[in-house]
């Protein structure tokens, strides 16, 4: 019995975690999920400043829910690291590797223009 209570909260906190992922990514424009140690993840912050977007960054390794939030994000994106995660106008980009295609084939700053994080 106990072990069936364990498993529903599991659920519950798990369903919580991809509720609060989802609000906040539709909170602005350009929204990362990152850690404050992740050299990828400050590469991707790079990427957008140099742009011109300033994103709103949520730092998993200083929230105390972060790793319920990890745990959600990597479902979403399957195989790929959980974080950086990058949502754009509050749609799921990916992780680094769909991000930096969609730099490099010329789809991302469309997007951003769409999003309404770049006016140029």
């Amino acid at each position: 019995m106990q072990y069936q209570n364990t498993r529903a909260r599991q659920r519950s906190s798990s369903s919580d975690s991809l509720e609060r992922v989802a609000r906040l990514a539709s909170g602005s424009a350009v929204v990362i999920f990152s850690s404050s140690s992740c050299c990828m993840c400050h590469a991707m912050k790079r990427l957008f400043c140099e742009l011109g977007v300033s994103p709103m960054v949520y730092e998993l390794d200083q929230d105390p829910n972060g790793k319920g939030m990890e745990r959600a994000l990597s479902k979403l994106i399957g195989n790929s690291p959980a974080i950086p995660v990058v949502f754009i106008g509050g749609e799921l980009i990916g992780s680094m590797d769909r991000v930096m295609a969609s730099h490099i084939n010329g789809t991302l700053v469309p997007l951003l223009k769409d999003a309404g994080a770049l006016w140029l």
